[in-house]
């Protein structure tokens, strides 16, 4: 334990020996002082904060200093009642600083008890709560807005970290200040009790237990009560005003000091006018010229030395600022930023920017975080930030959305319409503008909001602009998540596993496999739209085979087969039958001797010619469920399965090439074509 802790925690004992065991007076004289000095050091502290959460440990604070001068309430109490004595701090503020008068003393003491009571404590106390309250009602919007910075590139994924926390740690300081200025008022009330006790019962221990006459005992406790009471309302008092600095210091952005001198002397012509006030108010009234003239002549002299002060104007702010952009620009840094290429880009001509102003009810910055929670449920993949910006080289109506600098798709949007798909019979009484789906590429037509409702009755669905162009996101960035998986996204995928999972981590990187290696994997997985989220499960497999082979493919297809139940769950429809194209004995055979092994792995080599007529033939079996309204799924044994991917991902990338050993048992397998070659 550092002497720091130690130091705190000797306080804490010494608080509750005070409420337990009588303490010499030359010791609570020690303590008061120790009080006054903590309760100026707490002012002097807040006075000098920048923003509340730099004091984020006041209200814990606010509620030990209470306690430490409860304390020593109890203590002087015990040591006035029982001795008739509290030490030289309290004699002296008892004669000195009232001058033996008791009722100046009372008087004193009230107008302290009814600053820091009325004034100070009961307007902190609202401030508080109400600090608290709008804090609390604030955080959505504040939550969406650092999403939007985020999505729009303007931070990065840490600087969103930490704006998060610091919104959390605000809620959670204003709402222990609410509580914590219940402290300050209760200590306030519990001051006049005190001092009410120690007059009472000291004039009627002086009368029998010393045989003072009342005269006496009111003089001699009524003074030591009265300086007690000070003495204990003097550190209140700067508490309760440190208490209400750092609850009004939410607007600021620097210390109380230089707040006040920029903004109270921001407009000198003022000081002119309150020196001329004060000067007439010594000429037309009885108040002595001494003592108006020198103070209007001190605001006057303020008001003459803030005004020579040069203030930059607009023009030269401007400058300044235009300089500060073209020395960035000479600078070797600012060549370098020019070389980073975003993972994704999301660009839309003049015409869209509706879709991504707030302000004009665009709600597009949302629908892509909500995108990028979606694909991270769905792919166990953290899709990085869409940066989205207008283009003035786009059509007005126009959109792209580029992945690593290339363009991966290409939109057009009527904002002020409707995207209608036709159910399959189309009706001639819905008219539009003729168009193609951009997500799936179905026939469309662009209605207007007239029609929308009679289209909706034949069967049409009927889908808005902003879902359209989400839609569109959503799924290439599904078909390409394989590219945005790197290295380095691996590496935060495998730092996360070793949260939970540190020793299969470990077995499985840096040996037998690399990060890269690992990432390969990983990407082919995401390349044939296979969820990687369960990776345990990837991993104990890796670990199982990784000792084999380093084959990057051998070990995909082991980790394929692990995967059957999430595989047959994805593919499998109506319950438990799996509809699929099979491929025949002399496909499977041509495909098997067509495998070449090298010393860099194995691949396939055919005859132009029958890859010719197999690819056909796959074509001619996935259009033929087509128009039966089925989804295309060719099974094949899994010696043959990565080198059918092989041969058809270039010309049906979207047709998922499954293998026996990657089905569950209990599904039920209905062949629906063959895949054959004369």
């Amino acid at each position: 334990m550092s002497a720091r802790d130690l130091s705190v925690l000797l306080s804490v004992i010494l608080i509750v020996a005070m409420l337990i065991i009588p303490f010499p007076s030359w010791l609570l004289s020690i303590l008061i002082l120790i009080n006054i000095t903590l309760a100026l050091l707490v002012l002097l502290t807040s006075m000098n904060m920048q923003e509340p959460l730099q004091f984020s440990i006041f209200p814990a604070l606010l509620l030990l200093l209470t306690l430490f001068r409860l304390g020593l309430n109890v203590s002087t109490t015990r040591s006035i009642l029982t001795n008739g004595e509290a030490g030289g701090v309290v004699e002296t503020f008892g004669t000195f600083v009232v001058g033996g008068k008791v009722v100046v003393g009372l008087v004193v003491f009230l107008i302290l008890i009814i600053i820091q009571f009325i004034v100070i404590t009961k307007g902190a106390e609202r401030v508080s709560e109400v600090a608290a309250r709008f804090t609390l009602d604030a955080m959505p919007g504040k939550q969406m807005s650092i999403d939007a910075d985020l999505n729009a590139g303007m931070i990065s994924e840490h600087e969103a970290r930490e704006r998060r926390e610091k919104i959390g740690r605000e809620a959670d300081f204003y709402g222990s200040m609410d509580g914590a200025s219940k402290f300050v008022k209760g200590d306030a009330i519990a001051g006049i009790i005190i001092v009410i006790i120690n007059l009472i019962f000291g004039i009627i221990i002086g009368m029998t237990d010393q045989g003072l006459s009342i005269g006496e005992a009111s003089m001699r406790y009524s003074l030591l009560t009265v300086g007690d009471g000070i003495v204990s309302q003097i550190p209140a008092l700067l508490i309760s005003t440190a208490t209400g600095i750092v609850v009004t210091r939410a607007a600021s952005e620097g210390n109380l000091g230089s707040d006040i001198t920029s903004q109270l002397f921001a407009y000198p012509q003022m000081l002119y006018v309150a020196g001329g006030t004060i000067f007439l108010l010594g000429l037309l009234t009885p108040i002595h010229d001494l003592l108006t003239i020198p103070i209007a002549a001190l605001l006057v002299f303020g008001g003459y030395s803030f005004s020579k002060v040069p203030l930059p104007n607009k023009n030269e702010l401007q400058e300044i600022e235009e300089d500060m952009e073209s020395n960035e620009m000479k600078s070797p840094e600012s060549v370098v930023n020019l070389l980073t290429v975003d993972p994704i880009e999301f660009e839309f001509g003049y015409g869209l920017i509706p879709l991504a102003d707030t302000n004009q009810g665009g709600d597009l910055l949302d629908r892509i975080v909500m995108i990028r929670k979606q694909l991270a449920i769905e792919l166990g993949l953290v899709i990085p930030v869409v940066r989205i910006r207008d283009n003035i080289q786009l059509k007005p109506n126009e959109y792209r959305l580029k992945i690593k600098g290339n363009e991966m798709a290409r939109g057009e949007l009527l904002l002020d319409h409707y995207l209608a798909m036709s159910p399959g019979m189309e009706d001639e009484s819905v008219q539009g503008i003729d168009t193609v789906e951009p997500s799936f590429g179905l026939p469309a037509k662009w209605i207007t909001e007239e029609m929308k409702e009679k289209a909706e009755i034949f069967g049409y669905t009927v889908v808005d602009p902003p879902s359209v162009v989400s839609t569109h996101i959503t799924e290439v960035i599904k078909a390409n998540a394989h590219e945005l998986l790197g290295r380095q996204e691996t590496k935060q995928l495998i730092d996360h596993l070793k949260e939970s999972y540190p020793i299969l981590a470990d077995e499985v990187t840096p040996n037998p496999l690399s990060i890269g290696e690992i990432q390969k994997i990983l990407s082919k997985l995401l390349k044939e739209n296979i969820s990687i989220r369960n990776l345990p499960i990837i991993f104990e497999t890796i670990a199982d085979y990784g000792k084999v082979t380093s084959d990057t493919d051998i070990l995909a297809e082991y980790v394929r087969q692990a995967l059957a139940r999430q595989i047959t769950g994805q593919y499998a429809q109506q319950g438990d039958t799996l509809r699929v194209v099979t491929l025949s004995g002399r496909v499977e055979k041509i495909i098997a001797d067509g495998i070449q092994q090298t010393e860099h792995g194995n691949y396939l080599s055919l005859d132009p010619s029958v890859s010719q007529g197999i690819l056909e033939a796959v074509a001619s079996q996935a259009e033929q469920l087509s128009l039966m309204e089925q989804t295309p799924i060719v099974l094949c044994s899994p010696a043959v399965r990565m080198y059918v991917r092989q041969l058809t991902e270039r010309y049906f990338p979207h047709i998922p090439i499954l293998s026996y050993n990657e089905l569950e048992a209990n599904v039920e397998v209905q062949s629906v074509g063959v895949v054959n070659v004369e």
